[in-house]
């Protein structure tokens, strides 16, 4: 048996993070010694945080976790992960409809990259029908998402719709997890 892979990285776009990232980040710090969560910026897609934004609160979000680190990414998550060196991508999956998605792209990685495997972790039962579309849609509506995502993010997203996309004059919410 060869050594276990040290590196992964757990990519996403995290617009916002949820309580189901945050427990996919979590078991892949117990997983691998280093884990990199890495923002996918899509210069295509209109995110309703900047990279900059997502890149702070995943910050306070992996505070707790000293083997994850944060970092922003711009093309191919394969071609991210070999030069920072990651042996394993980390994707999550809520249903059989990610794992059909998610399967074709591991494939395609392993074509591009046949030295990096990719993993599956299954969401916990309590986070499956969590996305952050649905944090985004609650949250636009005055409605609590504290179940869903970190009190941190909870906090943004509340100042976020409350003052708009630029943040106003005003402030931004403490971010404290």
């Amino acid at each position: 048996m060869t050594a276990v892979a040290r590196l992964a990285v757990y990519a996403g776009s995290f617009d916002p993070v949820t309580r189901g990232h945050v427990d996919l980040i979590e078991r892949a710090s117990m997983l691998f010694s280093d884990v990199i969560v890495a923002i996918g910026v899509h210069p295509t897609r209109k995110p309703l945080f900047t990279a900059t934004e997502r890149a702070e609160l995943l910050d306070v979000v992996v505070k707790p976790y000293p083997n994850v680190r944060v970092a922003t990414f711009n093309g191919l998550l394969i071609d991210f992960a070999r030069t920072a060196g990651a042996r394993v991508i980390v994707r999550g999956l809520r249903a059989a409809t990610d794992f059909e998605y998610e399967l074709q792209i591991a494939h395609a990685n392993a074509d591009l990259q046949p030295d990096i495997d990719t993993i599956f972790l299954p969401t916990r039962t309590k986070h499956g029908f969590v996305s952050a579309s649905l944090v985004r849609e609650i949250a636009s509506h005055g409605g609590d998402v504290s179940r869903y995502a970190p009190p941190n993010v909870t906090a943004a997203l509340a100042h976020k719709f409350r003052y708009g996309p630029a943040g106003g004059s005003s402030p931004p919410p403490a971010m404290e997890p």
